[in-house]
């Protein structure tokens, strides 16, 4: 179960986003605590999300003004930061706000781009764009569910990058926010305490990654999108009915 809902957080991250979704899921189903899950979430779909990385690496449409180099680094610091908050706080309040931070993902995966459209945020200089990325980021690092839609929407809304082409960058920056959260949680959580799990998940993550990054130019964007939509909502439906439990 655990390698299957790697290969699919692997490929739905390298075609729309929404991986985090299939593969907390499964570790929590498995019997991990959902702070430790989450963290090994993180850690085991960082190589998926690198190797996606790699083969849209010749694809990146960038803006002009900042640079792909400060938006990556704002990634960088602020997932660091969200991951220092998911270890800092009590377990207990992400135990809580797991089941409302996915329908606060679902939400946005349903209705982003229609938000986008209707508020466009006008031309906002690099440095705001650098600090809406680091919020957002910091957002990636705790939780991380549909961030890189999150990111492709700010985009849409305060730049002339066209959604279609900023995919790329959407997995680049996502995969930032990953390592350096990553890290932190392997040193800092108890994410090696199960590594069969771990290793498993990896293992269908970077599977999944490289598969998914070359299907997305042949599959509909439509089919794609029903297919992210349709895991988070099932995925928010379960997170409530558990914590009602």
């Amino acid at each position: 179960m655990i390698l299957l809902a790697g290969v699919a957080a692997g490929a739905l991250n390298a075609v729309g986003g929404g991986g985090s979704f299939v593969a907390l899921s499964a570790l929590v189903a498995s019997g991990m605590p959902p702070v430790t899950a989450n963290a090994t979430t993180t850690v085991a779909l960082l190589p998926g999300n690198a190797t996606s990385a790699w083969v849209y690496r010749r694809d990146i449409h960038a803006f002009q003004r900042p640079s792909t180099l400060g938006l990556t680094l704002a990634s960088m610091l602020g997932g660091a930061l969200g991951a220092g908050l998911l270890l800092w706080l009590p377990s207990a309040s992400f135990d809580a706000a797991v089941p409302w931070l996915l329908a606060f993902a679902t939400i946005v995966l349903a209705f982003g781009r229609r938000l986008t459209q209707a508020i466009r945020l006008g031309t906002p200089g690099p440095a705001a764009i650098l600090a809406g990325q680091f919020m957002l980021s910091i957002y990636g690092g705790y939780f991380g569910g549909a961030v890189g839609l999150m990111m492709l929407a700010f985009w849409t809304a305060t730049t002339s990058l066209d959604p279609a082409r900023g995919n790329p960058l959407r997995v680049i920056q996502v995969a930032a926010v990953y390592l350096t959260a990553g890290v932190i949680f392997l040193f800092a959580a108890d994410v090696l305490g199960q590594p069969l799990h771990l290793v498993t998940m990896l293992l269908g993550a970077i599977l999944g990654g490289y598969t998914g990054a070359h299907l997305v130019r042949r599959l509909p964007a439509a089919v794609l999108r029903a297919l992210v939509l349709t895991t988070a909502i099932a995925m928010t439906v379960l997170f409530f009915v558990r914590a009602a439990a």
